[in-house]
């Protein structure tokens, strides 16, 4: 529903109140005075078929009075509807999360519907879209303004003030906020965004408006909440696909056959070791695709892939040594966020000559978080290909390059899976110099994560 025709129920709807309200004060007087008057009449022995006309005039207003009263009940009704048929497209707007094409559609369908002069809506920190009065005061991407919007999202309440609020620009105040409400958007219980409604009296703030933003607040919020399930079962889908793709690669699979084929003549004892050690390894891919497993276990993992290669290029050529604290050992972990990393540095940072050293050191971070850290002493890459391993919107890196294009494609597929299962404060950072090595480090919050 475009503006004009909000603005138009708004105003019939406004028309109609008030003309019921005075006709049902009009009825009540008139059936006053006329029961007054037939009082009188009978004290003063007024004629019969005067009392009875007076009679019969009370009666219809008395049920124009009663039919007033019932008929308020058909007018609520209607908002009702229509308060839901709003509810309704305003989910459709949000279908795909907030973001500032949807938080102005929202904005546009509701300040049409209420008594609103400005309708805002903001995430965590910033003005997403405002519509009305107030716009050009607070456009788009403007911090937060007001202590109570502030308020709001620290502690997910509905906060309204009638008092006049200065807005500063740092120094002077550049606009008066005379009345609002401002309802918290909350997803999985925990506010990522407000409803704002500022009215340009204070007489504005009733029950009723109060119940509006709190209620349609409530709805946007089950939206996205919706919304972040279905992302969530995307990201799942997505990370689970490509963590099975990264995990067997066949050139892998091709050198650690022909390595263990190799040794069935000059060490056949060390091939048929191998080989039992190559089931494990693919039945322990298969089973864990997915799942979270103790650190211990894809520690183990990771030693079970160094095996291979090292009878693949020789016990001299690769140095690995794991340290991990104590206590840590049995913390859940998704399954392939070790191994890729420690493939990574034998297939791109081993050097032509000489051995490559490669450390993986898990350790707590003073019981809010683990930190993971693999590093090597090989080839190491430049800072632009660093840069793009585990930033999504950016271009794949080189194939060419030192780790680059398969490097790529396994650490961005661990990032997207700590932070599936550890939020938003779980990170995945690389630090690296070329003929230096590299350092992959990962943090994986508690505090925030599925498991808190």
């Amino acid at each position: 529903m475009n503006s004009k025709n909000g603005s138009f129920w708004e105003s019939a709807r406004t028309t109609l109140l008030t003309g019921i309200s005075i006709l049902r004060a009009m009825a009540a007087a008139c059936a006053l005075v006329l029961a007054i008057y037939l009082i009188c009449s009978i004290a003063e022995g007024a004629e019969s078929p005067l009392r009875l006309a007076t009679c019969a005039l009370a009666c219809v207003f008395l049920l124009i009075f009663v039919y007033l009263c019932v008929n308020s009940d058909t007018l609520r009704s209607q908002y009702a509807e229509r308060t839901l048929a709003i509810a309704s497209e305003m989910l459709e707007d949000i279908r795909d999360g907030l973001t500032p094409q949807s938080a102005e559609a929202i904005c546009r369908r509701l300040l049409s519907e209420t008594r609103a002069m400005t309708i805002a809506v903001t995430d965590h920190d910033r003005v997403l879209a405002c519509v009305g009065t107030l716009a050009n005061q607070f456009p788009p991407g403007s911090p937060i303004h007001t202590p109570a919007t502030r308020y709001a999202l620290d502690h997910g309440l509905v906060q309204s003030f009638t008092n006049t609020i200065p807005v500063f620009d740092g120094v002077h105040a550049t606009t008066q906020i005379p009345a609002g409400i401002i309802a918290p958007l909350k997803v999985r219980g925990k506010a990522v965004g407000t409803l704002k409604f500022y009215f340009s009296s204070p007489h504005a703030v009733n029950r009723t408006q109060y119940a509006l933003v709190s209620g349609f607040a409530e709805l946007i919020s089950t939206q996205l909440a919706t919304h972040e399930l279905e992302r969530q079962d995307e990201l799942t889908a997505r990370a689970e696909l490509r963590a099975l793709q990264a995990q067997i690669n066949p050139h892998f699979l091709f050198n650690t056959l022909n390595t263990i084929a190799s040794l069935t003549r000059t060490e056949p004892a060390r091939a048929r070791e191998l080989l039992r050690d190559f089931a494990a390894f693919y039945r322990s891919t298969l089973d864990n695709s997915g799942s979270l497993i103790p650190i211990s276990r894809e520690l183990a993992q990771t030693n079970r892939y160094l095996t291979f290669e090292r009878a693949r290029f020789g016990d001299d050529r690769i140095i690995a040594t794991t340290e991990i604290e104590d206590g840590v050992e049995d913390a859940p972990v998704p399954a392939f966020i070790i191994q890729p990393l420690v493939e990574n540095a034998v297939r791109h940072a081993m050097k032509d000559e000489g051995a490559l050293h490669i450390a993986v050191r898990v350790r707590s971070e003073g019981g809010e978080g683990i930190c993971i850290e693999v590093s090597d002493d090989g080839a190491g890459m430049d800072r632009d290909t660093a840069a793009r391993l585990f930033n999504a919107s950016l271009p794949m890196p080189d194939s060419q390059s030192p780790q680059g294009g398969g490097a790529g494609v396994a650490t961005r597929n661990i990032s997207e899976r700590i932070k599936r299962f550890y939020g938003p404060r779980s990170s995945a950072e690389v630090s690296s110099t070329p003929g230096v090595g590299t350092t992959i480090t990962l943090h994986l919050d508690l505090q925030e994560s599925m498991f808190a």
